[in-house]
């Protein structure tokens, strides 16, 4: 392998901004800002949603209802008897 191609592989500090939460993940993300964690200094990256914020991943996402074309179908002409039924 060549020497000096490769980014440098390090452990990275990703902070959650919405929860406030850190997470410590190995990355090739450079970063000039440093925060230290557990007495260890790992560069810092602000982030603003995570697994742990997202509505997704929380199981607070709010589903709205759509109905699809048969039930729209369904709505306007299911009320409508034909002509052999009467």
């Amino acid at each position: 392998m060549k020497e000096n191609i490769h980014p440098k592989y390090q452990k990275v500090a990703f902070h959650d901004t919405s929860i406030d939460k850190y997470f410590i993940v190995g990355s090739t993300l450079k970063t000039n800002e440093v925060v230290e964690l557990d007495g260890k200094t790992y560069p810092y990256y602000p982030i603003e949603v995570s697994s742990k914020s997202h509505s997704f991943y929380t199981g607070k996402q709010g589903v709205k209802k759509q109905d699809g074309r048969v039930a729209k179908f369904n709505n306007r002409f299911g009320k409508i008897k034909s002509k052999e039924s009467k």
